[in-house]
């Protein structure tokens, strides 16, 4: 048996000298501010952003690819800035790393022997802009009881469908922790039932950092969260009088309507005030106002209290830092009754 002669199919590329290819500048800028805006941004935000990066190649004096978490550039130049600066030009770099890393890592590798990482971890990332509040959510046994009466008063209520739309909906801030405006943008169609041991919910308008554009995530229905939302689709929902076949129909729907006579989308005020009424209502010892994002607190806290790690929280939560889901993790000293990890029925 011969040998036979393999010929390598791959094409060589030569990698220029360093200093010919630092001179040559290629900033990749063109196909940035091309992508940005093909994801739908104003052209304000694109410019700032470059403006953010010109700033710091000027400093840096060499491409951006090359700058590392060592060379301090937050902690040098802008250790004195307004945080509200330092918030923008690391989302700006954060951004532009990102762009890199998708669309140019391997050729940026071969050119330059270079791996493309962000500068931007863990450790040197800037905070918030002020400190943020602690919020102590309600314990499970309170959240219950407000639930309990809440469910309790549907029994008499003037309007059946509005009344238990609201209670669904803040029912399933409190088991998924979705952020209020999240909630409101669901379409019937974002329930994916198919999908999972419980069925998956399609958050298509996640909050997006500083401009970064909506940040999807599929999120599973625990926490009781199936039972309460097959609920209200099955015996609530048609009630608001819409098609559920017609595209982009809202899961949670307005009694108003639109110009075509379909019916809108509830609004956050609405879920808001409904919340705090019940608040009011059924649950007059806690202290401070019981808000949706207080109910996003309480969800992350439960998941933590029964086992979930932080990462798979972060995921469900829809955080780019899991620095931000440990500072929603409140973790009391002793269980509670009352566990979100239940599967009872929502007893509507």
């Amino acid at each position: 048996m011969g040998l036979a002669i393999v010929r390598d199919l791959w094409r060589r590329v030569r990698r220029p000298a360093r200093r010919s290819w630092r001179r040559s500048r290629p900033t990749c800028w063109p196909g940035f501010v091309l992508a940005r805006a093909a994801a739908g941004l104003a052209d304000g935000t694109i410019s700032s952003d470059v403006v953010h990066l010109e700033q710091v190649r000027a400093w840096f004096g060499r491409p951006l690819w090359e700058l590392e978490p060592a060379d301090a550039y937050f902690g040098k130049v802008l250790r004195d800035a307004a945080k509200g600066t330092r918030l923008a030009r690391a989302q700006a770099l954060k951004t532009y790393f990102l762009f890199l890393e998708l669309r140019h890592k391997v050729e940026l590798h071969q050119l330059t022997g270079r791996v493309v990482e962000c500068p931007i971890d863990e450790l040197n990332r800037p905070r918030g802009q002020r400190g943020g509040a602690l919020r102590i959510p309600p314990s499970a046994a309170q959240v219950e009881a407000l639930f309990a009466g809440w469910r309790e008063d549907l029994a008499s209520c003037r309007k059946f469908a509005p009344a238990a739309r609201n209670y669904a909906a803040c029912r399933l801030l409190a088991e998924l922790g979705l952020r209020v405006n999240e909630a409101c943008k669901l379409d019937l169609a974002d329930v994916k039932w198919e999908l999972g041991r419980f069925g998956k919910l399609h958050v298509r308008h996640g909050k997006g950092a500083r401009g970064s554009g909506p940040r999807e995530r599929m999120v599973p229905l625990i926490n009781n969260a199936d039972r309460t939302l097959r609920w209200f689709v099955e015996d609530v929902w048609a009630q608001f009088g819409d098609d559920h076949t017609r595209p982009r129909v809202p899961l949670l729907p307005s009694e108003r309507r639109n110009a075509d006579g379909t019916a809108a989308r509830v609004g956050d005020e609405v879920l808001r005030a409904a919340l705090a009424q019940a608040a009011a209502a059924h649950l007059p010892d806690w202290p401070d106002n019981l808000t949706p994002h207080v109910l996003r607190h309480f969800c992350a806290s439960q998941l933590y209290l029964h086992g979930m790690d932080l990462i798979a929280i972060q995921a469900m939560l829809g955080h780019a830092w899991v620095a931000t889901t440990m500072a929603y993790v409140t973790a009391p000293t002793s269980r509670t009754p009352g566990s979100p990890g239940s599967n009872a029925p929502p007893n509507v």
